[in-house]
């Protein structure tokens, strides 16, 4: 990558042009810009998670390291292609004033005419939408399960905050729990009567699929606390029987249902790419999600 020191967004703008002619592809077939929001610490890591994510999405990557907003103003930046991207990539790192007017930075980076998702990997702000480069963005993904402070109420703030447009990769660990438990009330067309949901103690994702089967099931749904790794146990309660699917090892699965032998399920724990690659194919409201997080806020005390 290429070193800018004290730089700008036009001359930020200009190495992506010299970048992709270096590159012999004046033309780069991007389809988004991802801003990724983080702090010096995370970011090495947080960016090696979004060029993963870009082999499925070809994007323009937009790492944002917010430092100190006291002093001068000043802009340092990496800028460049290849290198294992699917499109290319800039980390940008501010001090002083700049910080507090990040957007004004990031805005002319943004690729015309196509999509902008934003991606907070540990601390968001309270209001995603709200942020000045939350704004920019038509998708905003949080991940309460990776809060540095506040994680038992970081889902909650999420909530309280919701508008068209904002997710949480909680609620994207979820995919094929949800799948396996439609999945298995298909072929047992039983009504169910309760439910539990096992887990670690602070679980955002847990939380999220007890208030996902509340609201679809209609149902009393109880949490209980497992070592975990995430997740351990669904039983959904019926008058022929309980169905169970028990995940003790973060990877396979017991599925267990009346009047049937026990059968193994794959259902590994996926890796941050992956969950981010999902969540930037669908950047149109996710209604499932927003009916779920309501019937959450209205149970939590």
């Amino acid at each position: 990558m290429m070193e800018l020191t004290d730089t700008s967004s036009a001359a930020i703008a200009a190495e992506f042009v010299r970048a992709r002619t270096r590159a012999g592809s004046p033309a780069m077939g991007m389809v988004m810009t991802l801003i990724v929001v983080v702090d010096e610490e995370s970011s090495e890591a947080a960016m090696t998670n979004a060029r993963k994510a870009t082999h499925e999405h070809p994007a323009r990557v937009l790492g944002v390291v917010l430092g100190s907003a006291r002093g001068k103003a000043v802009v340092n930046a990496q800028v460049g292609t290849g290198a294992g991207w699917g499109g290319e990539a800039a980390v940008i790192r501010l001090e002083g004033e700049v910080v507090k007017h990040a957007d004004s930075v990031v805005l002319p980076l943004l690729l015309p005419d196509s999509p902008v998702a934003i991606w907070w990997p540990h601390d968001p702000p309270t209001d995603p939408a709200a942020d000045p480069l939350g704004a920019l963005a038509k998708r905003r993904i949080t991940d309460a399960a990776e809060a540095h402070q506040g994680r038992t109420t970081a889902l909650q703030t999420q909530c309280a905050s919701y508008v068209a447009g904002n997710t949480d990769l909680a609620w994207t660990r979820l995919t094929a729990w949800r799948a396996l438990l439609a999945a298995s009330l298909d072929q047992h067309p039983l009504k169910v009567t309760s439910a539990t949901v096992t887990s670690e103690r602070i679980s955002p994702s847990a939380d999220l699929l007890a208030a996902w089967l509340r609201s679809r099931l209609k149902v009393e749904v109880t949490r209980h606390h497992s070592s975990g790794p995430g997740i351990t146990e669904v039983v959904m309660e019926t008058k022929e029987g309980p169905i169970r699917i028990a995940r003790t090892d973060g990877r396979l699965a017991t599925f267990t249902s009346p009047d049937r032998p026990d059968r193994p399920i794959a259902l590994k724990r996926r890796k941050l790419p992956e969950l981010l690659a999902e969540e930037l194919r669908r950047l149109d409201e996710d209604d499932v999600y927003a009916a779920t997080i309501t019937s959450l806020s209205r149970s939590t005390p």
